[in-house]
């Protein structure tokens, strides 16, 4: 086993403290035990609801003279005998207590006279500055791949041996997806979601892996900086960008089963004016690649303490590693990752973190990062080799309109064909689609208020009352197409 090699080689080391940062604390104390056996060192388990005992002999009672962190601390710096001591969940006694802090280093600095290790395990340790030098982190592993697949197994068999012996239905397809999607995850964990796969129908069906994804989302759960997107659009909800379409087809494969020859895609950059669909188009990548959506938002990065705001972007990509293979969608970059001189240079921070997660990542994460204004972005991050192709969505031709109009009338269950879409299409040139859907929202509710069913009149009235954003904002708009186009790739 490499962890208990890992520990031995720590114990070997004389390293007094050591940290474990683990969710799977069952999984960890047995790790110590079997290093404590081998070493021939008493182990000891301390936590504040059982005191300290033994866990590497049969039959042991915990001595509740030692609940008390600093009490726990002042009997291992009294023993003499050298030993294995685990103090789970310490880390709230180190907050702000000096001599919990103390005592630690005390027993650090003599070492060399009473050989102990004490291991600190919980699922998350800030270590104070005082005792940092006298640590040594150790992860855990997570399961291999045929790990995951005899774990997948046991669990078939269980619900076998639960449901009279019936097998479990899958395919060696559906097989592998799962257990690429369980890459990432602890034992426990990964386990859990097979056996939640497989227990409600004893069936193992590519529809299971939504499902399954969310719950591992949930798991690894980052709040409001990173989100999962559960409705991924079908690029057939997409109106136009056949450029864009083609282009992700020829590479899909790829993505999936990557080839010796061929890079891994690494992702896109959308820019166009506001309402041309470049966050659905986001949303249509992970449909069409048949891969969970995650959506960063930039502007939630941001904290007022100092490193707390490139944690939180570290954090954010270690996480889309966990989950791939994934989009990314990284959602009004500008936002987030601009360059500014006003920040304290928490922004070229950030920059410095996504460009050193874009070069060294070797995982599948596809990043589809959408913008409204280009300039504001620093030229390393867009440069090619970054990101793959810069593609501009422009406002849509006649055509495309028509295809708008026809996919939101399908999906407020009207029929297209009851609607004169040519002339509809005529008469919003300059509309964006989020303008389109909206003249067609807006149409509803008017025949809702007078009672009659919509007609190609109604939405006509809405388009004649609106004033896009292609005359209300002309100006701006002429500029970015002047820039995007001979730097750009058309997505239409």
């Amino acid at each position: 086993m490499p962890d208990l090699r890992d520990l031995e080689i720590i114990i070997h080391s004389k390293v007094p403290l050591v940290v474990i940062e683990t969710y799977e604390e069952p999984r960890a104390l047995e790790l110590i035990a079997r290093a404590g056996i081998k070493q021939n060192m008493p182990v000891f388990i301390w936590s504040i609801t059982e005191g300290m005992k033994r866990i590497d002999l049969e039959h042991v009672v915990a001595e509740r003279l030692t609940n008390e962190p600093d009490a726990t601390l002042a009997h291992i710096k009294a023993t003499g005998r050298p030993g294995l001591y685990v103090l789970c969940d310490f880390h709230p006694f180190l907050q702000d207590n000096p001599k919990n802090v103390r005592l630690l280093k005390e027993i650090a600095m003599r070492y060399e006279q009473l050989q102990h290790t004490v291991i600190l395990l919980s699922h998350a340790l800030s270590i104070p500055p005082e005792i940092k030098r006298y640590c040594a982190q150790m992860e855990l592993s997570l399961p291999s791949d045929e790990e995951l697949l005899s774990m997948i197994r046991d669990e078939a068999s269980l619900w076998s041996n639960r449901n009279a012996g019936q097998k479990v239905r899958t395919d060696n397809r559906t097989l592998e997806k799962l257990v690429a999607n369980l890459r990432g995850m602890t034992h426990s964990d990964a386990r859990r979601l097979a056996r939640g796969a497989i227990i409600d129908d004893g069936a193992i069906t590519a529809s299971d892996l939504p499902d399954m994804n969310k719950a591992k989302f949930q798991l690894l759960d980052m709040g409001s900086v990173l989100s999962y997107e559960y409705d991924t659009a079908d690029f057939a909800e997409v109106g136009g960008l056949l450029g864009l379409k083609r282009w992700l087809q020829q590479r899909r494969d790829v993505f999936h089963n990557p080839q010796p020859q061929l890079d891994l895609p690494k992702g896109i950059l959308l820019l166009g004016v506001q309402g041309s669909g470049k966050s659905l188009a986001a949303k249509a990548v992970a449909g069409l690649w048949g891969v969970p959506l995650l959506r960063l938002d930039c502007a939630a990065l941001y904290n007022k303490f100092i490193g707390e705001s490139e944690k939180n972007l570290r954090d954010a990509l270690k996480l889309a590693d966990t989950l791939a293979p994934c989009v990314l969608w990284l959602d009004e970059l500008e936002k987030g990752i601009a360059t500014e001189d006003n920040d304290n240079g928490t922004s070229k921070r950030l920059l410095g973190t996504m460009l050193t997660w874009m070069a060294e990542r070797n995982k599948p994460v596809f990043i589809v990062a959408t913008s409204n204004d280009i300039t504001r972005l620093p030229p390393e991050l867009v440069r090619k080799g970054r990101l793959d192709e810069i593609f501009f969505v422009d406002l849509p031709q006649e055509n495309v309109r028509r295809d708008i109009f026809a996919i939101h009338l399908r999906k407020r269950g009207l029929n297209p064909d009851m609607f004169d879409l040519d002339r509809l299409a005529r008469a919003c040139e300059g509309f964006s689609g989020a303008e389109i859907e909206q003249a067609v929202v807006a149409g509803l509710y008017r025949c809702a208020a007078e009672q009659t069913p919509l007609d190609a009149q109604h939405i006509l009235q809405e388009i004649a009352a609106t004033n896009p954003l292609a005359v209300v904002m002309a100006e701006k708009i002429a500029q970015l197409r002047a820039w995007a186009a001979d730097r750009t790739v058309a997505a239409d």
